[in-house]
């Protein structure tokens, strides 16, 4: 075997002194393996913020109403609307003011597979059987659709009060009243609406686009009658008053 040996001779250079690294660098060098995380935190704190705002800013209404379609009703409509329930309601929260909110749920009872969005369809069920829950504050609903509505969901009460069975041989014609039935409905001023591409014709007319609803009551199947129920008693008084149901004929 062959031994190498070192000449005494010979001389080695000094290792370099390890490279000092500019703030830029070192910065770049740091988000490269952190910016994950901090993307990760930053999300997190806006939708803590988001739902923390939420619960203590947000001003709650005093009568939340469910609108079944399956498209949305134009903005001005809306806000039309919920202005001109107002005298019809009272400030059941205490905070000062009377606020009534139209919510939409986005369902096609009646839905061609090859039109309509899946994804969408999915997204409004889930909604609307998430608000249909024992806790939940929706007991009058505007309905596009009721017989799918009160096929797919069944929770509408009769007009007399009374609760149908729950087999599904409700008869749907005897728990609405036609938008056009309901003499303080068709007697509110809702102006007009905008069309797509910015149209504000005199056939926009949020009345007319409103005369094909349906007004329903969710009954109440348990012993203890809910708050939400009782506070809405008033406006659903007050809406049927003097309304005689057609709901099923033509």
């Amino acid at each position: 075997m062959a031994w190498v040996t070192k000449n005494s001779e010979e001389t080695y250079a000094p290792a370099p002194p390890p490279r000092e690294y500019t703030k830029q660098e070192k910065a770049a060098n740091w988000w490269h393996y952190h910016k994950v995380g901090v993307l990760v935190v930053i999300v997190l704190v806006v939708l803590l913020s988001w739902v923390l705002h939420d619960t203590l800013f947000r001003t709650r209404p005093d009568v939340e109403i469910g609108y079944v379609g399956a498209i949305n009703l134009p903005e001005e409509t809306v806000a039309a609307l919920e202005q001109a329930l107002v005298p019809y309601c009272t400030d059941l929260n205490g905070d000062g003011q009377v606020l009534v909110e139209l919510r939409q749920f986005t369902v096609d009872f009646d839905a061609d597979t090859d039109t309509t969005d899946p994804y969408s369809q999915m997204a409004g069920i889930t909604q609307l059987n998430a608000e249909l829950a024992v806790d939940s504050n929706f007991y009058l609903f505007l309905l596009q659709d009721p017989a799918g509505f009160e096929a797919q969901c069944g929770v509408l009460a009769y007009l007399d009060g009374t609760l149908p069975p729950t087999d599904g041989t409700a008869d749907w014609t005897r728990t609405v009243y036609r938008w056009t039935d309901c003499p303080t409905l068709t007697g509110l001023d809702l102006g007009s609406y905008q069309a797509l591409g910015g149209s504000t014709e005199e056939g926009n007319d949020s009345q007319q686009l409103l005369g094909t609803l349906y007004l329903g009551r969710r009954g109440v199947w348990s012993e203890e009658i809910p708050a939400a129920y009782t506070d809405t008693a008033p406006l659903w008084e007050a809406l049927t008053a003097g309304a005689v149901s057609t709901a099923g004929e033509g």
